[in-house]
């Protein structure tokens, strides 16, 4: 997972959009890799997530997207980073997602369904990963798949978000360029600690 080719300005920037969730206190997973923003760091985390948006299903489902994108081998991946909150609390609060993520979800599942007998979360993880493919590599695109792989393309946008700005994933990270986060993680909003010029959440792309 490390060595992905994120650069310091591109942190920066990933940084922002995540400090729009850091003072949430309904994450049991997620949290935010400057955690000394407001008084994030000192929140007692709850047992569970209440998802603030999808459903207990689509969360499910979400949940295991973002666990194929970034899953756990030798290091810790997106459900221990606890990904799938993230995805859930920045959708809640970002209306012009909200349609592409429940759409994108629906088709999913109906294209599981009709190739595979079965909603996606039910299929194997071959089975899984050999729909998925088409979507997610463009040398392996499909006719008639366009809407899978724009949904794929943010579910994959957002769940790289989500595990680079948390603290599990930010200390996957090995980028020179981010040594300097490592040794001194002060926020780079210096002049705007509340991050309010972000309003409740902000989309990264």
């Amino acid at each position: 997972m490390a060595g992905q080719g994120i650069q310091r300005r591109e942190m920066l920037r990933i940084l922002g959009t995540a400090a729009a969730a850091a003072q949430f206190p309904g994450f049991s997973k997620w949290g935010f890799a400057c955690g000394h923003v407001g008084k994030a760091a000192l929140q007692i985390k709850p047992a569970t997530y209440t998802p603030q948006f999808f459903t207990a299903d689509e969360f499910e489902m979400v949940e295991r997207l973002a666990d194929i994108i970034i899953p756990s081998d030798a290091t810790p991946g997106a459900r221990e980073a606890g990904v799938a909150e993230f995805i859930d609390f920045m959708v809640r609060n970002d209306l012009e997602v909200q349609y592409p993520f429940r759409t994108g979800l629906t088709w999913l599942n109906a294209h599981a369904e009709r190739n595979a007998g079965a909603r996606f979360v039910a299929l194997g993880a071959e089975q899984q990963a050999s729909l998925l493919e088409p979507l997610g590599f463009k040398d392996k695109a499909r006719p008639g798949e366009e809407d899978g792989r724009k949904f794929f393309g943010l579910m994959r946008e957002y769940t790289v978000t989500g595990f680079y700005t948390s603290e599990i994933g930010f200390k996957e990270l090995d980028n020179p360029a981010l040594k300097f986060y490592a040794e001194s993680p002060e926020c780079p909003h210096k002049d705007d600690r509340e991050h309010q010029h972000l309003g409740e959440a902000s989309h990264w792309g």
